[in-house]
């Protein structure tokens, strides 16, 4: 069994208040998020062919979902996310500098361990936004985490008040921090750990600098080497006092320039993929420089509602062993 004991543990809303209440917490978070990064809605795949390279590889032991195309008779995969598709539409689509899109993914992961936070089926806002060679600085990096931060908290308080039995809160002072600084800090913790204790003395936190090999020689977590700068991108973390836990609401960054593209995939020892065509793009300029991230639907629900399991946000399939545990806790899947 793999999901947490939660003690005494009490819905705050019925399954019907519920779904009114994620309709809510989407819609306005969605609403806060475009508004505070320039964001146009747009459409996207489900899936994408095996061999353009655009699938996002992740920690790149994932295996996706795939399937023959019978009139094309080419194999397809089911997105792990959107992370290399967005940058190529931000081109094909025109966005002007400073300007962006976002839409909403829908993948399946047929690799993930299930829990309390983590489900096969994977709901995510995913945006990217054009950005200038001179923007590529944590500071800029800063700057964006802290309006995502601001549609978490304002999306948090209209939840609140329109379901009063809901009294968690949000707040906007986040912490920044390295995973460098993070292991210097808490040498003999695993990654895991460290995460804990940081989040639980400073609540909201931003971990900077994720897939990179640290001093020990080991990085902090895995990152796939073609979409992310690992000196430039980050996760936001938020101490969640129901689950005793850090929980990652976004993994986001700056993204890959031909240098560091080549530099990371030659640490990952993957320079074949150079001769994909999305690595193509990005070697001859015919892409824009961006910054994008993924936002997990559900783990904001899961927060802003302030459930103990994702299966109370999300209609998936779990182990029959865990459902059965989740019951004794009187959680409710939906």
């Amino acid at each position: 069994m793999s999901i947490f004991e939660v003690k005494n543990y009490v819905s705050k809303l019925s399954i019907l208040d519920t779904q009114y209440a994620i309709k809510l917490a989407k819609d306005t978070f969605e609403r806060e998020l475009a508004k505070n990064l320039d964001l146009t809605r747009v459409s996207a795949p489900l899936f994408v062919y095996s061999d353009t390279g655009l699938n996002d590889n992740l920690s790149g032991v994932e295996r996706p979902v795939s399937f023959e195309v019978k009139d094309t008779k080419k194999y397809a995969e089911i997105v792990h996310s959107l992370a290399k598709w967005k940058r190529m539409a931000l081109g094909k689509y025109g966005f002007a500098v400073q300007k962006g899109l976002y839409t909403d993914m829908n993948a399946i992961r047929r690799d993930e361990v299930m829990d309390n936070l983590h489900s096969i089926y994977v709901d995510q806002w995913d945006w990217e936004k054009v950005i200038t060679a001179e923007d590529r600085n944590l500071d800029y990096l800063k700057e964006t985490v802290r309006k995502i931060v601001k549609a978490l908290v304002d999306t948090k308080k209209i939840v609140n008040q329109q379901f009063p039995a809901l009294q968690m809160n949000f707040k906007e002072d986040i912490t920044f921090i390295t995973a460098e600084e993070l292991y210097q800090k808490y040498p003999n913790l695993s990654p895991k750990e460290r995460e804990n204790a940081i989040c639980k003395e400073k609540q909201l936190v931003f971990l900077i600098g994720i897939g990179d090999k640290l001093s020990n020689g080991l990085p902090h977590d895995l990152r796939a080497p073609d979409y992310d700068d690992w000196q430039l991108n980050g996760d936001i973390l938020v101490w969640y006092e129901p689950l005793q836990m850090a929980v990652e609401l976004s993994s986001m960054g700056i993204r890959v320039d031909k240098e560091s593209l080549v530099s990371q995939l030659q640490k990952n020892n993957k320079m074949e993929r150079l001769n994909l065509p999305f690595h193509r793009s990005i070697l001859d300029d015919s892409i824009p420089l961006s910054i994008g991230g993924g936002i997990g639907q559900s783990r904001i629900c899961l927060i802003m509602l302030e459930k103990a399991h994702i299966g109370e946000v999300q209609a998936s399939i779990w182990k029959e062993e865990d459902i059965l545990a989740l019951e004794k806790q009187k959680i409710k899947l939906l």
